[in-house]
């Protein structure tokens, strides 16, 4: 059976299948692979029959200079993109890079497509013309297909994102009343999905797991709720929950969102002192919390971190009189943990004795559902707060398209509930969904580097989303760990976190998912609740590494530092005009701060602080941050956050951080200090430095390298010049550009014989 193709190659690789151009003729021996020819019009379309080789195994893009090409007929797509020219807000070329050598795109499957829910571009561009035209319309009737006790008045949303025009302000859905709790849970079982599995738990060691069906959730859920309510946490409350990846976690999420409450999710792996200025912030009625967690052959001794902060919290000022512990067993035997009497409470002891029926507390679509702390270019941590309505439409309408979510199913994401991915695609979008999702509680090499593909295999996962830096971690583990499993289940694949580069997107593509998986490679962010730029699985081809295009209601705009918008092929700063439901709306307790750090930089915008670059076919490319916030393993840090614990050593005088790519990481954490004078460099010093950061934010933001610094190049004002010190960092010597301005431009020549001591 022929395919047809709008590449003009000699040989195309598809499904473990060599084609070759029937129109072609061939030297002997001499088969001049991967050669291609210009494009002249979108009806010059080839056919392919099948020409068989001796290899035993062929790689795409090992002797082939295409990807795998996985579409019967590219006539309607070439149009469709095309047709994107007059209805996205930006010009797009007409598929150009079609024609030239260095284009690299991988098509969807035709039988893929056919049955995905956006089946093509022309029906993402009906839907997506209709999400901007009309967002009032488009938004109303997804969101009729969830439950709301009371359906919000005339005015779907408002919006003012223009600091110069007054206060900012988004809103979607006022009015409404609904709970996302009765969304996930009752509404599911009320649909007949009570049975169903909600969420199977894959434990540390391999063969402890367990898993809760939609009715057996609910109940836990109600339990642990009928508890926070026994215990005085009322509608508005916060609460605060450190907890790693049991099933526990989305429990107490839930449960929080059932009665109103507030939760505050802080990652498991967070210091006692960033515990501490959370509490501080959003001064819990509860702390939920477990004795301790086992990742890999580690044991994390929780209790223990979360008594310190407790401790410094009261001499503040701010008391908690609860600590619900949940005993993991597993980790720590109960009677090795530390307990103060009258304030901490075992989980087990309590919980299980409460009903397991919980009126549902009804909430306006903009009351509070979660805070969620996140680094930024200041020291202090910002609180994300995020209101139930809009944000539980537009996570479930996310999760729905980009993954191409069907009720047979099976979801893992490897996120901790701790980050905003954990939030949304791991509890709120898949379970809105009716989804059956994969909660795993251990490192994702342990015991070994084919863990994944184990529990992928035990569980017949047929969605995997994870983040680049996991992906870099296995590819350089070999191949071998991967193949050695089937994964046949896998049918679409995710990544989150940072931008993915084209050689991790690739192995991610051939070798995880046999060729044959589209990945949605996702840009988004905490403040925005759920994805922003994304993929859609089947509907238009991919390029390794690029975002490709907005989800529906949202339009991204490349702005100069000007603020002017950017046309076609451009690079600059990435935008966002008008809102979109999961828009976070404030920074908790500091909304003036909120409308600084977003708003300011280009009024009528919302600024990402993302750098971006947009091809002249449209695809979106993000370039990572523009302000001084590391990306380290898809964790935001601000430098300062580190800079600040950095120099609360005594023994240190000055430190600036910086970051620099890493091939695992993305980035790592790139510190110049200048010890005090009269201490001299040493290797204990250093080791201390590092200990000073795990102490004060955790042991994910110690700096990867401790570059000792005389001083640092500054300007005459005192600016420290950074760009510099990137420079130096990453041994780009040649760059270093003018120093002549610098206070003592001698400083650089002495950092760079510092730069390997």
């Amino acid at each position: 059976m022929a395919i047809y193709a709008c590449f003009n190659y000699d040989y195309i690789y598809c499904n473990n299948t060599v084609y070759r151009k029937t129109c072609c003729h061939f030297n002997k021996g001499d088969p001049q692979l991967g050669r291609r020819s210009i494009i002249r019009s979108s009806s010059d379309i080839l056919v392919y029959s099948p020409f068989k080789i001796r290899t035993s195994r062929v790689d795409s893009g090992d002797i082939f200079r295409s990807r795998p090409v996985m579409v019967n007929d590219l006539t309607t797509t070439h149009h469709h993109l095309c047709h994107l020219e007059s209805t996205l807000p930006y010009k797009l070329s007409k598929l150009k890079a079609l024609a030239t050598a260095d284009d690299d795109l991988v098509l969807p499957a035709q039988d893929f497509s056919q049955q995905a829910h956006v089946p093509s571009f022309e029906k993402y561009l009906e839907m997506y013309k209709r999400s901007i035209e009309d967002p009032a319309g488009f938004w109303s009737e997804i969101a009729s297909e969830f439950y709301w006790k009371k359906k919000w008045g005339q005015e779907v949303y408002s919006e003012n994102l223009d600091i110069t025009k007054g206060k900012i302000n988004i809103e979607w859905f006022k009015g409404g009343i609904t709970n996302i709790c009765y969304n996930c849970l009752d509404k599911n079982i009320n649909s007949g999905n009570g049975e169903k599995i909600a969420i199977h738990w894959e434990g540390n060691e391999p063969g402890v797991d367990g898993f809760l069906t939609y009715n057996q959730l609910l109940d836990r859920v109600c339990q642990l709720a009928n508890c926070l309510k026994d215990n005085g946490v009322k509608k508005g409350d916060s609460v605060i929950i450190y907890l790693p990846m049991l099933m526990e976690l989305p429990i107490a999420m839930l449960a929080c969102a059932r009665i109103g409450a507030v939760h505050s999710v802080v990652f498991a792996g967070f210091s006692a002192e960033s515990l501490v200025q959370r509490i501080m912030d959003c001064k819990p009625k509860i702390v939920i919390t477990c004795n301790a967690v086992r990742r890999g052959k580690k044991v994390i001794n929780l209790k223990d971190i979360v008594d310190a902060a407790l401790a410094e919290s009261s001499q503040n000022g701010i008391s908690v009189g609860l600590c619900l512990t949940y005993a993991n067993e597993s980790a720590m035997k109960k009677e090795a943990t530390k307990w103060q009497k009258g304030r901490d409470v075992w989980w087990q002891d309590v919980v299980s004795e409460y009903s397991t029926k919980c009126d549902v507390e009804w909430v306006d679509a903009e009351d509070p559902l979660f805070l969620l702390y996140t680094s930024g270019s200041t020291g202090k941590p910002k609180g994300v707060l995020h209101t139930t309505g809009g944000y539980m439409i537009y996570t479930a309408t996310t999760f729905k398209y980009a993954f191409d979510h069907k009720p047979s199913d099976i979801y893992w994401c490897t996120a901790d509930c701790g980050w905003i991915t954990g939030h949304s695609y791991v509890a709120y979008g898949p379970l809105l969904n009716g989804a059956t999702v994969v909660v795993y509680e251990g490192a994702p090499n342990y015991p070994d580097p084919g863990r994944c593909w184990d529990i992928v295999d035990k569980y017949k996962v047929t969605l995997f989303y994870t983040a680049p830096t996991l992906v870099r971690s296995l590819m350089r583990d070999g191949n071998e760990y991967v193949t050695r499993y089937s994964r046949k289940s896998l049918r679409v694949l995710g990544s989150v976190g940072e931008p993915i580069n084209p050689s991790a997107w690739r192995w991610f593509f051939n070798v995880v998912g046999d060729s044959r998986c589209p990945i949605s490679d996702t840009w988004w962010q905490t403040e925005t609740g759920g994805f922003m730029i994304t993929p859609l699985p089947g509907a238009w081809p991919q390029k390794p590494g690029s975002a490709t295009f907005p989800f529906f209601g949202v339009q991204p705009v490349i702005v100069d530092e000007k603020g002017k918008e950017l046309e076609g092929e451009c690079s600059g700063y990435l935008c966002i005009k008008s809102s979109w439901p999961g828009a976070f709306r404030t920074l908790y307790g500091d909304h003036e701060r909120y409308e600084t750090t977003y708003f300011s930089a280009f009024p009528g915008y919302y600024f990402s602080g993302d750098g971006c670059s947009r091809d002249n076919d449209g695809y979106h490319w993000l370039t990572g941050r523009v302000d001084d916030v590391i990306n380290v393993s898809g964790h935001r840090i601000g430098t300062a956050e580190v800079e600040s614990a950095l120099v609360l050593h005594p023994q240190c005088a000055e430190a600036a951080v910086v970051g620099v790519e890493h091939e695992v990481k993305g980035q790592c954490i790139y510190a110049f200090v200048t010890p005090n004078e009269g201490v001299a460099y040493s290797e204990d010093l250093r080791k201390s430095l590092v200990v000073s950061v795990r102490t004060h934010i955790g042991a994910f933001a110690a700096p990867d390298k401790i570059h000792w610094a005389p001083g640092l190049p500054k300007t005459r004002s005192g600016k420290i010049m950074r760009r510099i010190l990137r420079k130096i960092a990453s041994r780009q010597l040649d760059e270093l550009g003018d120093t002549s301005t610098l206070a003592d431009p001698n400083v650089v020549d002495q950092l760079i014989a510092l730069a390997d001591k």
